[in-house]
């Protein structure tokens, strides 16, 4: 399922859809991400910017509403939400006036950010107390109104990502409502992969395999040189237990990235996984998985001599390499070579920590 509109979460479908604007630093983030991650509680500072700026200089002679979007824009910032929402409504209210709608395009953003304020006060895990739940209704309302009225497109796009995360499992959890939404954002950019992505998870979860397939690979066509793509096309298949369909999609991604040891080393952990930890492995094949699997770690290694995470693969596929010899002498000998990376690896590790301790003094 797709994640919760800004939970910061990690998954192995994340693509960086919602890296289009530089966010303010999350109070309570959890984790780093690969991938730019957005977070619930990170205000988006280049939006707002827009907002100051644009209500700053209008001339519609809605001073209350004018000024009112300005505080609120300043509460987000400070991530106050419940006074931000309250702002923003007053701003919104103010420029309906007797009109059912806020069409001055200075304030229209207004909806986005009483959402994402809404957004912000709803707790998962107070789910089904009345008055949190309020939060989350108020903000898919919101956002709704935003892609619906919105005149600039990057902030339509936002509000409906962010509507079709409020329908993820940390919130509604009704992939139903949001298939419709991700239909409308793939005809609007039919060029974004991550429109594909999102609405293949869907289909995955509810156990439609081969309609997930064809979206991933007809992100893939999207952009074929993207290797974001690959990544996740790899995933998939992986979930599906489609081992070979998986190693040709990152085998491709490194082919498009022949220069980024991280290509090389993800490879050899796939090998790895296959080759050490599923029991269900053909001893044959095991011995080809580990050999392809130094392979691939010689180049990330080679590309990147001080890659802690290559080097301490290596010596876990050397050890692996170990079980699968017979000859005492020649299994001493691997064994001796991945003591040899493991202490490499655990220099490299000291080094960057004190030099990373050095930095901050």
């Amino acid at each position: 399922m797709i994640a919760g509109p800004l939970t910061g979460q990690k998954t192995d479908h994340y693509t960086g859809a919602f890296s289009g604007f530089p966010l303010c630093e999350d109070r309570d983030s959890r984790r780093g991400d690969v991938m730019g991650r957005v977070s619930s509680g990170a205000p988006l500072c280049a939006l707002i910017a827009f907002g100051v700026v644009t209500a700053g200089c209008s001339q519609v002679g809605l001073l209350k509403g004018k000024m009112a979007f300005k505080d609120a824009n300043t509460a987000y910032q400070q991530q106050d939400y419940k006074v931000a929402s309250e702002k923003y409504e007053e701003a919104l209210a103010a420029c309906r006036g007797s009109e059912p709608t806020c069409n001055d395009y200075r304030l229209i953003p207004a909806y986005f950010f009483l959402g994402n304020s809404y957004d912000n006060q709803f707790r998962p895990a107070r789910k089904g107390e009345k008055n949190n739940d309020e939060m989350l209704t108020k903000a898919i309302e919101n956002y709704k109104k935003s892609a619906e009225v919105e005149k600039d497109p990057k902030i339509k796009k936002l509000a409906m990502e962010y509507l079709v995360a409020a329908y993820g499992p940390d919130k509604l959890n009704d992939p139903s409502q949001a298939e419709p939404i991700l239909r409308r954002m793939i005809e609007l950019e039919p060029n974004e992969p991550s429109n594909y992505t999102y609405l293949s998870r869907i289909y995955e979860e509810n156990g439609d395999y081969e309609q997930a397939e064809q979206l991933l690979q007809k992100s893939r066509e999207m952009k074929p040189n993207d290797a974001s793509v690959y990544v996740t096309l790899a995933a998939f298949y992986n979930r599906q237990g489609e081992f070979d369909k998986t190693m040709e999609a990152l085998h491709t991604r490194a082919e498009k990235e022949p220069s980024n040891p991280e290509a090389f080393y993800t490879i050899a952990t796939y090998y790895w996984e296959k080759a050490y930890r599923d029991f269900t492995t053909p001893e044959a094949d095991k011995v080809k998985f580990v050999s392809a699997g130094l392979q691939a770690v010689d180049k990330a290694i080679e590309l990147k001599p001080d890659y802690f995470e290559a080097l301490t693969y290596k010596g876990l596929l050397l050890r692996a390499q170990a079980l699968l010899v017979k000859e005492p002498a020649k299994q001493q000998a691997l064994l001796k070579e991945a003591d040899q990376f493991r202490d490499r690896a655990t220099a490299v590790r000291d080094k960057q920590r004190a030099a990373s301790a050095a930095s901050t003094k």
